[in-house]
């Protein structure tokens, strides 16, 4: 379960939240980018709040993300009155982002913001916004220069939200992706340089959803061709020592098709996969 910050002044909180929603109602007809995660989660339950039908939440129909995901996405969007649609991405089409070199974010991300201007322009919609929030700002995220280049705006980041007060904002509101583990899509699991395929991702996925069936909540599976390196937070690190789940990992990635199966002793963090960037 995520760490909840204990502010000292709350108000000054939901006056963050209040800009926020100033932010989204003075922008009229919104497409919000909606993975599932708990920023894109609570921007579009902001956006629903304050615009209504005039906000329409949007997710990839890619490879990339997680079935488990969509399924998420769509349960949450009904519990809230969201409006909601997919649009199909094909990124893996594009060379660019097979060939994996450290910009494949920002391929991902002008292919995903390139479809939603096209509905935007189609339908009526004036702006196209995602869930980066005032953290992300610092971390090597390529994503972030395609979302200039298309002119998305990022009302979270520009109101100074963090993670944490996004999370304590969503709880407030009985979201329930407040302490939703942090995700990512699927070729971030994928070590850049390695060419990323459809059947690549789906194998991991396959994985983390064998490992999620373990009762692990935080972790990552890594793919590293013939050796699956398997990341579990810290503390879950126990439940992942022991010689029962050993075997258990070994038989499940195994059975994927990996030669060799490891479990990465620094544990989970996230991006790890950028260590061996120089930034």
């Amino acid at each position: 379960m995520a760490a909840l910050v204990n502010f000292s002044t709350p108000a000054s909180l939901l006056e963050k939240q209040e800009r926020l929603f100033t932010n989204l109602r003075s922008m009229g007809r919104v497409i919000v980018a909606f993975s599932g995660g708990t920023d894109s989660a609570y921007l579009a339950w902001a956006a629903n709040r304050v615009l209504g039908p005039n906000a329409v939440a949007i997710t990839a129909d890619s490879a990339s993300l997680p079935e488990s995901h969509k399924r998420d996405a769509e349960t949450f969007v009904q519990r809230f009155g969201i409006v909601h649609e997919y649009v199909r991405t094909t990124e893996f089409e594009n060379p660019d982002y097979a060939r994996n070199d450290p910009n494949r974010c920002f391929h991902c991300k002008d292919e995903l913001f390139t479809r939603l201007e096209q509905v935007g322009r189609a339908r009526g919609y004036e702006h196209v916004i995602y869930g980066v929030n005032a953290d992300d700002l610092g971390d090597y995220r390529p994503g972030q220069n395609a979302a200039k280049q298309h002119q998305v705006a990022a009302p979270l980041a520009d109101t100074g939200l963090t993670k944490a007060e996004i999370r304590e904002l969503s709880r407030l509101a009985d979201l329930p992706t407040w302490d939703r583990p942090a995700s990512a899509c699927l070729s971030s699991r994928i070590p850049y340089g390695t060419p990323v395929t459809i059947e690549t991702v789906k194998t991991v996925e396959t994985g983390e959803e064998l490992v999620k069936a373990l009762g692990f909540r935080q972790f990552r599976v890594r793919f590293h061709g013939e050796i699956v390196r398997i990341e579990i937070a810290r503390d879950e690190m126990p439940k992942a020592l022991t010689a029962e789940m050993a075997q258990r990992f070994t038989a499940i990635f195994k059975e994927l098709g990996f030669r060799y199966v490891t479990l990465d002793l620094e544990g989970y963090r996230q991006g790890s996969l950028n260590e061996v960037l120089n930034l």
